[in-house]
């Protein structure tokens, strides 16, 4: 319970946020550490996050909905310069549109539309993930996915991501808890300046549940990417 409480406060922050917003517009103000720690933050709030339990949809299955994270920034004034010296949120939101759709052999695909609201920063991605064990009444199931997600909408300053991770779930009634574990990889450039790309590798561990409410499927997930920690919320529909 003091989880899901965390986790839905995490999502007010979110909210909260989200009002104060400001364009990523002085990259070309940045030194090369200060481009670091924005391209650390940058990969964490930006890469692909799971919001769907590790069993497959089947192939007539669906998740539509809205997703919303909120990113605490371990970085923030590295933000701050990169917007021109505006207040930015310690906490970045963003919002998205998803959707998964279920494939044969236990394997889905899915895209993800997002923004952070209030800003110039927009992002793309999806994820190919495939449950090379199905789960059952007693056992849980296993799956793999390779996902990206790039940053877009922002002038001298690309943000492409690349995430592989391993997660488990196990549904028991209305309830599916879900963890895993993987790694990003986190590519970025800013084109017209004097900055150097920045190319890494960051850890993830992230876990979550899914709740089917019958009509209405909201899910709630905690993502640790680096060192940067996210909380999630998505609302829609899971058939």
């Amino acid at each position: 319970m003091q989880a899901r409480l965390k986790l839905l406060a995490g999502a007010a922050l979110i909210a909260c946020g989200a009002a104060h917003a400001a364009d990523i517009n002085a990259i070309n103000q940045l030194n090369q550490t200060q481009f670091r720690q924005l391209s650390e933050d940058l990969g964490a709030a930006v890469s692909y996050k799971a919001m769907t339990p590790a069993e497959g949809l089947g192939l007539i299955g669906f998740d539509i909905g809205i997703g919303m994270t909120g990113t605490k920034l371990e970085n923030v004034a590295a933000l701050t310069a990169a917007a021109g010296g505006s207040d930015v949120p310690s906490t970045l939101p963003l919002v998205s549109v998803r959707a998964v759709k279920g494939l044969p052999f236990g394997v889905d695909v899915g895209v993800a539309l997002g923004a952070v609201p209030g800003s110039n920063v927009r992002t793309t991605g999806g994820e190919l993930r495939w449950a090379f064990v199905g789960g059952g009444m007693l056992t849980p199931a296993i799956a793999v996915r390779a996902a990206i997600n790039n940053l877009s909408g922002v002038d001298n300053l690309k943000v492409d991501t690349t995430s592989l991770d391993v997660s488990i779930s196990k549904g028991f009634v209305m309830f599916t808890p879900y963890a895993g574990v993987g790694t990003v990889k986190v590519k970025t450039s800013a084109p017209g300046t004097t900055l150097a790309g920045e190319k890494f590798n960051q850890k993830k561990i992230f876990g979550g549940v899914n709740i089917n409410l019958g009509l209405v499927n909201l899910a709630l997930e905690t993502d640790k990417t680096g060192e940067a920690t996210s909380y999630g919320a998505k609302v829609g529909l899971r058939f």
